[in-house]
């Protein structure tokens, strides 16, 4: 089919995710055919820098040889296996590289080490899997009150039901609510919005004491507190500020509740660490990962989990200690063995150091942002970036939903050869960690521009 006969096809018969399909019925969007390093190309050839790594995932741009021929060799033994009663090299072999790689205690910390992997096929699944364990591990600990779990403000950790049971993102979960478990809430250190200042140290602590209060007063009911590390991506990239997420481990410990860190838009690399927890030496007990774990070649996710966790679920056969969870692609090997050679190309590469420069170059980049009438505020963890845009600076009044600010700056940016996806007002930045100097600068120059005349 040719670039009309495929529009209108997707136009007849496609419901896209995250998507008003009246406005799809009018709006222009490219068809991606092919991709070739840091840049999609569509139908008619046209190339656009990738600058949000395909949502998130993609590590080392498109047609990575090493990957494409792990996949390859992997194919030629098998595509798939059922993971339940049998197991595959692949498998086994990821299994102890994650468990090599994963956040590692520091003596007398009294934290565990994460030394069990449960695969599933995505983010959400890999959270739904952590919230079942917690639930569950308490269940058989001989505590059977602890059935909440703690969660933050504009969270976002999937799109399954308890996943968005844990979430908090309002645009997202609010019209779902008749169908969600109860939780527990504390407020997002969203300085840029917090009510009473902005000041980083103030809105941390506050935020961390209201953690503290509910922790106290749910004690005896708590199963777990979840949260993504470092970063919130979905809620418009909101950090935390310096010590944060080392008081929540701490606060977790001190109340005897399980500490959950959601990794799977933070892990591999995104932070300038492979997983955000190192930036404060934090072990949570148990840990989600997916997005880029196989590169953003084929979908594949992991809980990770420590040996006391793991230990409450053994038992006699009848029992029934086990835990009964799995889906039919856990462990594919295709997607085990673009994961293997993602891991490998981190370490050969020396992906970490080298990303380095480029962390560096961005912030510096992005001060010029604040040039922009429309910039509020801009935060940025690694290569994680959010550029909040505003209506009126000194208010910090916001764009009309109606007026669709964020789809008129990243449409504008498709018409100069860049990919980006706005998170409401909020213009996500996210380039894989391959990308060159060059690339970044070329990226970051069409965002500026973007954002100039999508404001004017």
């Amino acid at each position: 089919m040719n670039k009309a006969q495929l529009v209108s096809s997707d136009r007849k018969h496609i419901w896209h995710p995250f998507t008003q399909m009246r406005d799809w019925q009018e709006e222009e969007f490219p068809v991606i055919e092919k991709g070739a390093g840091c840049y999609l190309i569509d139908v008619d050839g046209r190339r656009y820098l990738d600058g949000v790594s395909s949502l998130w995932c993609n590590v080392f741009g498109h047609r990575v040889p090493a990957i494409d021929k792990a996949v390859k060799r992997q194919l030629g033994k098998i595509a798939h296996t059922t993971f339940l009663g049998l197991s595959h090299p692949a498998a086994i072999e990821l299994s102890e590289k994650l468990i090599a790689i994963a956040p590692k205690p520091s003596p007398g910390s009294g934290d565990r080490p994460l030394t069990r992997v449960f695969y599933s096929d995505s983010g959400s699944e890999s959270v739904e899997i952590a919230l079942k364990m917690a639930y569950q591990y308490w269940q058989q600990r001989g505590q059977p009150k602890k059935k909440k779990f703690v969660k933050l403000t504009n969270a976002y950790h999937g799109d399954t039901i308890g996943s968005v049971s844990v979430g908090g993102i309002d645009l997202f979960h609010q019209i779902y609510r008749p169908l969600l478990f109860e939780t527990l809430e504390v407020p997002s250190p969203y300085r840029y919005r917090w009510p009473a200042s902005d000041d980083a140290e103030q809105v941390k602590q506050e935020s961390l004491e209201m953690m503290e209060k509910v922790l106290r007063e749910n004690a005896e009911e708590v199963a777990a507190l979840v949260m993504e590390p470092l970063m919130q991506g979905a809620a418009g990239m909101i950090d935390q500020p310096a010590g944060y997420i080392s008081r929540a481990r701490e606060l977790t410990r001190k109340y005897n509740t399980l500490l959950i860190f959601d990794e799977v838009a933070t892990g591999f690399g995104r932070t300038g660490k492979l997983f955000a927890a190192e930036h404060e030496g934090v072990i949570p007990d148990i840990m989600t990962v997916a997005k880029g774990l196989t590169g953003g070649y084929l979908p594949l996710a992991a809980t990770l989990t420590t040996e006391r966790v793991y230990e409450a679920f053994l038992g006699q056969y009848e029992d029934f200690k086990t835990f009964f969870h799995g889906h039919t692609y856990t462990a594919n090997p295709l997607a085990c063995a673009a994961a293997l050679a993602t891991l490998e190309l981190f370490k050969k590469d020396r992906t970490i150091e080298k990303l380095q420069p480029k962390i560096a170059l961005l912030r510096k980049r992005l001060q010029d942002f604040y040039k922009l009438d429309a910039v509020g505020d801009i935060r940025q963890a690694g290569t994680m970036i959010g550029i909040e845009l505003v209506r009126d600076k000194r208010t910090r009044a916001e764009f009309a939903p109606k007026e669709k600010i964020g789809v008129r700056v990243i449409e504008l940016a498709r018409k100069k050869g860049a990919i980006l996806r706005p998170l409401g007002p909020v213009i996500v930045l996210m380039p894989p960690l391959a990308m060159t100097e060059k690339e970044l600068n070329r990226l970051l120059d069409i965002a500026y521009e973007s954002i100039k005349e999508g404001t004017e």
